[in-house]
């Protein structure tokens, strides 16, 4: 079978195509031919060797494949052979073939293609999570989400709205992309790339601030963040976009209650009541018409390095999918 991988860390280039043994399921682990990949900055960030865990050499990149189930292990009992799946991975999904536990395989339903269902696991429990589980978002409160028309920010605004929050900020760089919140039910959005951006939030909100906000910037975007909140709000950390990494006085949180909270996939994946509810969950909202995907683009497996570079120009809108 066919994978990329790189060998050392760095840009783009390292992406390099290569064949390799296709993987014989055995026990609870099954084999899925793939369809769709999902791409993230994750990806971007294993390949820079800057991820949150480290990243062995060499390394096959891709958390969220959909497909068909070609082969399974004898002890598997939770899906056949011919049956249309999604998984979330921990690595080795830039493939045309993946061996993966049974646990980590959601059927999808027959109205959604592989495309829409491969562009939910990693954004969407990622927004759902974030926002549920660690932000604790209440009906009526107010939340504020950053990168608003970004893969996890699309999907935070449309299930910040499912979740019955009071009003949705959105923030976005540039007058598109804020439409395009806007357009997703944001109540309000902001230019968080304008100076007095806070002011903005502060403002709209009668000088309350905000109950949770969504923050994967890091820097400067961090600390005004936290100064957006309400007394008793939670601000969820789930990157560092900017790549500057920043210091806080734990003592700043005391004077209105506050928190921040950081968020990391992985390790909800490893809790499968959690996984499994909420992206069945996630699947029901798009089948049902109440979460729209915005898939930004789909490319051949070959040109991985092309879609990393696409990605991180941050000039893209929506979901970016290879196919092998």
């Amino acid at each position: 079978m066919k994978v990329v991988q790189f060998t050392e860390y760095g840009g783009p280039e390292v992406l390099q195509m290569v064949e390799m043994e296709r993987p014989i399921p055995t026990g609870r682990r099954v084999l899925i031919k793939v369809e769709a990949i999902g791409v993230n900055y994750a990806d971007t960030a294993r390949r820079e060797g800057h991820y949150v865990v480290p990243t062995p050499l060499p390394f096959i990149p891709g958390a969220e494949v959909a497909g068909v189930v070609s082969e399974v292990g004898e002890d598997v009992t939770s899906v056949h052979i011919g049956q249309r799946v999604v998984a979330l991975i921990e690595s080795g999904g830039y493939a045309e073939y993946v061996n993966v536990d049974e646990r980590g395989v959601i059927p999808i339903p027959d109205e959604l293609d592989f495309q829409q269902a491969v562009a939910l696991p990693v954004q969407g429990l990622s927004a759902y999570h974030i926002l549920k589980t660690m932000g604790r978002l209440e009906e009526g409160e107010t939340v504020l989400i950053h990168a608003a028309a970004g893969g996890v920010g699309t999907l935070a605004v449309q299930l910040a709205k499912i979740f019955r929050a009071g009003n949705i900020i959105a923030t976005a760089s540039t007058k598109e992309k804020r439409a395009l919140a806007k357009q997703l039910g944001a109540d309000a959005t902001i230019d968080y790339t304008k100076e007095g951006w806070k002011d903005e939030v502060l403002e709209y909100t009668n000088g309350k601030g905000v109950d949770v906000a969504l923050e994967m910037a890091g820097g400067d975007i961090f600390h005004q963040t936290l100064d957006c909140l309400a007394p008793f709000g939670r601000l969820v950390v789930y990157g560092v976009a900017s790549g500057q990494f920043t210091r806080m006085n734990p003592a700043r949180l005391m004077g209105k209650n506050l928190s921040v909270i950081g968020f990391f996939l992985p390790q909800i994946m490893r809790k499968s009541e959690l996984y499994q509810q909420s992206l069945q969950e996630l699947l029901t909202y798009v089948q049902t018409g109440k979460l729209i995907l915005a898939i930004g683009g789909v490319y051949p497996l070959e040109q991985a390095a092309e879609v990393h570079r696409l990605l991180q120009s941050r000039k893209t809108h929506g979901k970016l999918i290879l196919v092998p």
